[in-house]
């Protein structure tokens, strides 16, 4: 099987996704040799580094497609437009797995996720709730509920499995989302 994996959320070491997403893909692919990988990842100021997966060298098993796109312009084509199916980027999957922040369209691959929490629907107002553009800094800071609940909606729609890091989750993906229990699973963050 070929399994992609959005490994993108790395780049902002020390947040409690990147920590989750580092251990979890880090210990996968140590010791899954059954499987080949495609670990895709974009950021448009950050380079990816093996040493984040807790690794010195890739598995033979293993390819990193990177990309320098902005994470704002994936959500724009990904959760807003929701355009360019992932395998325009990484290739033929069988499954791809996504993380936080964007929701790609797929064209023939099974699809997954990490819900880490519903944040954006419970408090939104303690989240960034507006749209700051910094053109001297080349900075475009999206409103993250909005992005969020973009994302959300295509996973309702799309997504074959979700992965909740706790029981709490997955209750409020039923709840709020109205996930049928069948699609969430529980994978509590192992660090």
């Amino acid at each position: 099987m070929i399994i992609g994996i959005d490994i993108s959320q790395v780049a902002y070491s020390g947040t409690g996704v990147s920590n989750y997403l580092k251990s979890l893909v880090g210990n996968l692919i140590k010791t899954d040799t059954e499987n080949n990988y495609i670990l895709f990842f974009s950021s448009f100021r950050n380079k990816f580094n093996i040493s984040d997966l807790g690794l010195n060298t890739l598995p033979k098993n293993v390819k990193v497609k990177e990309f320098k796109i902005p994470p704002t312009f994936l959500g724009l084509v990904w959760n807003k437009l929701h355009i360019f199916p992932i395998e325009n980027f990484v290739g033929k999957v069988d499954l791809f797995i996504t993380s936080d922040w964007t929701e790609p369209p797929a064209k023939h691959a099974r699809k997954a996720t990490f819900l880490y929490d519903l944040l954006v629907y419970k408090y939104p107002q303690e989240m960034h709730n507006k749209t700051e553009v910094n053109p001297l800094k080349l900075l475009i800071s999206p409103n993250i509920v909005s992005m969020q609940k973009r994302k959300l909606e295509w996973v309702k729609r799309e997504t074959d499995l979700i992965f909740c890091i706790s029981k709490a989750t997955l209750i409020d993906a039923k709840n709020i989302l109205e996930i049928n229990e069948s699609k969430l699973k529980v994978a509590y963050p192992g660090f």
